[in-house]
């Protein structure tokens, strides 16, 4: 039973409430086979698809906005060419950008997500390329109502920058494209994606719809100055902090650029000129301190600007996107 059925149910306690965010069942044939049933992460965005406990930085980049994260569906998925090349496919109810679904569908229209990342090089332990992976990652569908479109995209500080009028509704093709890479050597680690995601909207039930694309990058890297191997999977120190025998843990410096940029056609009857930036380029810092094994502090500084359309004024309506944002963002976690 343990090895060939697995199950996942987590649940999420911050906030005002508490929610289920995974709950699925996975069988497997084979390595090369197997069958996930239930809620989980669509396999289409790199850093979205990281768990939230090894990722350079606290929050995921502006590129995240665009892929789904979690939604209900069926997943055929598997490891084979010896370990370098991981494949999933699987069909969702559908959800729109950055958004999870819950136990209601909005529509009947049904998404086929899919990716393929591949390690060419992983069985040459002295190549510098040892450690280099890539892939792509999509989806399409259709969406419809409001549901089916973003219900806002969000900053590093968690701020909305972006939202479509209340009344706009997705109405048609939804498809989402990915490249993405991740490097690692030694103590650097490197990663980088690319995402663009096209969504039909209408201004209203009976209005004229149109085709928007948004598209956004971002690049992320992190060395660990204590000497241990960066990895997607986490920083493991030689020795788990200990004042009374003199270890201290690992230690990562991490950066990021990153980027948002909103179809200029979103402009002016699905979107408000007056309180949504058409753009959002950000910069961050971080410091990541690896106490052990399951425990580590992480401490991030965002930077973020905005960009507006040409037919915008001058002075935003909305306070956040006056100025630049500033934001600094600590966690101390426990992962087991």
């Amino acid at each position: 039973m343990g090895r060939d059925y697995a199950f996942q149910l987590l649940a999420e306690f911050g906030g005002s409430s508490v929610s289920v965010v995974d709950a699925n069942l996975n069988i497997a044939i084979s390595k090369a086979l197997q069958f996930k049933f239930g809620r989980f992460k669509v396999p289409v965005g790199l850093e979205q698809l990281q768990s939230d406990s090894w990722t350079f930085f606290n929050e995921r980049s502006l590129a995240s906005n665009l892929v789904p994260s979690r939604d209900l569906g069926i997943q055929a998925w598997g490891v084979v060419w010896d370990g370098r090349l991981d494949y999933a496919v699987g069909v969702f109810n559908g959800v729109a950008d950055g958004a999870s679904s819950n136990n209601t569908d909005f529509d009947n229209d049904k998404s086929l997500a899919a990716r393929v990342y591949v390690s060419p090089f992983k069985d040459q332990a002295d190549s510098a390329l040892h450690g280099l992976a890539f892939g792509i990652g999509g989806s399409f569908g259709r969406n419809k109502t409001a549901s089916g479109r973003t219900g806002g995209y969000r900053t590093d500080g968690q701020q909305t920058f972006f939202a479509y009028q209340t009344a706009t509704i997705a109405d048609g093709a939804n498809w989402r494209l990915s490249p993405q890479f991740d490097y690692r050597h030694g103590s650097f680690g490197l990663l980088g994606e690319y995402v663009v995601s096209t969504v039909n909207v209408r201004p209203g039930a009976t209005g004229a719809k149109a085709e928007l694309r948004n598209e956004a990058w971002q690049l992320a890297t992190g060395y660990v100055l204590t000497g241990e191997a960066s990895s997607p999977g986490g920083v493991v120190p030689r020795a788990s902090f200990s004042p009374t025998g003199g270890a201290w843990g690992a230690l990562e410096v991490t950066a990021r650029a990153a980027s948002l940029k909103i179809d200029d056609g979103a402009y002016p009857l699905y979107a408000a000129l007056t309180s949504t930036a058409s753009e959002a380029a950000s910069f961050g810092l971080g410091l990541n301190w690896y106490l052990g094994r399951a425990a580590v502090f992480k401490f991030d500084y965002y930077q973020t600007e905005f960009g507006f359309n040409p037919a915008a004024p001058p002075v935003s309506s909305s306070a956040v996107l006056r100025q630049d944002e500033k934001v600094f963002i600590s966690r101390f976690q426990f992962g087991f």
